[in-house]
């Protein structure tokens, strides 16, 4: 009879108990730690170390017109993450420097993956290098305090 009664009601112990121990648990796991968003944010972009270089203005208003007839705006915002990530994003991860400009731009003309997460950028054969320079300049520029 006992063991009818014990065989009966041991799931709802054992979904109690359970209960029990992550109720008591999870308040010394959360001391100190990041919130999970901010955790998220953090890894999303990953900043690269670097001081920033002089880009001259007449550059980055030639870049923000590439940007405009280049389609750009299809996957990416300013400052919100779209099919891509944003720009501000992207700028606050990259230095303005000639090894992330190039590698930058050679991601916009043959596309890349991964570097975001899941989203797949098309490749732009039809873009020069030097004009997905200056588009690259003036994407990494937006993190710049003007």
């Amino acid at each position: 009879m006992v063991q009818v009664f014990l065989y009966r009601w041991m799931h709802l112990w054992l979904f109690i108990g359970s209960l029990f121990m992550v109720s008591c648990g999870s308040n010394e796991k959360e001391e100190g730690l990041l919130s999970e968003g901010e955790l998220r944010q953090q890894n999303y972009i990953r900043r690269i170390p670097g001081k920033d270089e002089e880009v001259p203005e007449a550059v980055l208003s030639k870049g923000e017109v590439l940007i405009a007839y280049a389609g750009c705006y299809d996957c990416h915002r300013i400052d919100k993450k779209s099919k891509g990530p944003a720009f501000t994003d992207i700028a606050k991860r990259y230095p303005i420097q000639p090894a992330y400009r190039d590698l930058l731009a050679r991601k916009i003309i043959s596309g890349g993956f991964g570097s975001w997460g899941n989203p797949v950028m098309a490749a732009h054969p039809n873009i020069s290098m030097e004009d997905a320079q200056t588009m690259v300049y003036y994407i990494l520029s937006l993190d710049s305090p003007t």
